[in-house]
């Protein structure tokens, strides 16, 4: 099969290893940046052992890779989307399917609107954790998930499809039932903005902390709880669009704890979670949270806004998701403010 790999950020590049050092798969890169590229990636593994893909094309230009593409899989942010979707429309055949590695960031509302009639996917939650150690060249892969949860639309052979996401990923791979279920999601969303919140809600130009702490590793009680809260007006929310009961599971019940002290001690244990940095930029004066890193542009501006919209489209009650949103809103606004 032919696969074009649109992005090259920590996803695009894990995918791209990964998938390519499979036999069988034939990958081709689209992004800014071909100059930057090997024809090979070394993707290290969560056991340190490290597989090598051989890619095909990498170029700037989609109408060299999109139309012999089987499946073309937009591993963007969600800033990204709606202009990479209108750049690979006229290369489309209309047998190629186009699925988002992320879907928590707009693609399904952008592509209905773009490419309507095309067949598209996109997963719940994405496949592994990734992190680029060395552009165009090696990456890691720091965790699979041991299942997969994947929404198909205006394909003919769904089963067909999900099976390859299955062989691509070697994960089993589910089906749900409508685009909510993926678009709308209580991971980054509301994982790393409650968490944002908590550590720096009273953060102003001219504070500064004296070292980069750990996101994952030192989370804290109050920030559980204020995911635990932002999730139960989620869940809310889910049940007014009539997304199926259960289909995205409550944060409690996803990481098998029952209280905002045991929520907060699984966070910090996940492996795949170790060595992950709060997003600080370091000045002479000591650290300051980078308002242009994609915890606060992605999760914000492409993840909590859809559900902030929805909510207070539907009625629903959310103050702990509009307290968050609107001091995201306010942060950025600042920073830009600041840099203009």
């Amino acid at each position: 099969m032919n696969f074009c790999i649109c992005g090259g950020g920590n996803l695009g590049h894990v995918t791209a290893g990964y998938l390519s050092s499979k036999e069988g798969f034939d990958v081709n890169i689209l992004t800014r940046h071909p100059e930057r590229w090997s024809g090979s990636l070394e993707i290290t593994l969560p056991d340190g052992k490290s597989v090598i893909g051989k890619l095909g094309k990498v170029t700037s230009d989609p109408a060299s890779v999109i139309p012999q593409a089987d499946i073309a899989i937009i591993c963007l942010p969600g800033m990204y989307i709606r202009h990479e979707l209108e750049t690979i429309k006229p290369y489309l055949n209309k047998e190629t399917s186009v699925g988002a590695i992320v879907s928590s960031t707009g693609f399904f509302f952008q592509a209905h609107d773009i490419i309507p009639q095309q067949p598209v996917f996109g997963f719940q939650r994405v496949p592994f954790i990734s992190r680029i150690t060395e552009y165009g060249h090696k990456a890691n892969l720091l965790g699979f998930k041991d299942s997969l949860k994947v929404v198909i639309e205006n394909n003919k052979e769904v089963e067909h499809l999900r099976s390859t996401l299955e062989q691509m990923f070697d994960t089993p791979v589910s089906l749900l039932d409508n685009f909510y279920e993926v678009s709308l999601s209580n991971s980054n969303p509301l994982l790393h903005t409650a968490r944002l919140y908590t550590m720096w809600k009273d953060y102003k130009p001219g504070t500064f902390y004296p070292r980069q702490t750990f996101f994952y590793e030192e989370w804290t009680v109050e920030a559980a709880q204020l995911y635990i809260d932002m999730d139960n007006e989620f869940q809310h929310l889910l049940r007014k669009l009539g997304v199926k009961e259960g289909s995205i599971p409550p944060v409690l019940e996803y990481y098998e704890s029952h209280d905002a002290e045991s929520l907060c001690r699984k966070i910090q244990s996940i492996t795949a979670f170790k060595g992950i940095k709060s997003p600080m930029i370091q000045t002479p004066e000591g650290w300051i949270p980078d308002i242009n890193s994609r915890y606060f542009t992605e999760d914000f501006g492409y993840g909590l806004k859809f559900i902030y919209d929805l909510a207070s489209k539907n009625g629903i009650e959310s103050p702990c998701i509009n307290k968050v949103y609107s001091w995201g809103n306010a942060i950025q606004a600042l920073a830009n403010g600041k840099s203009n």
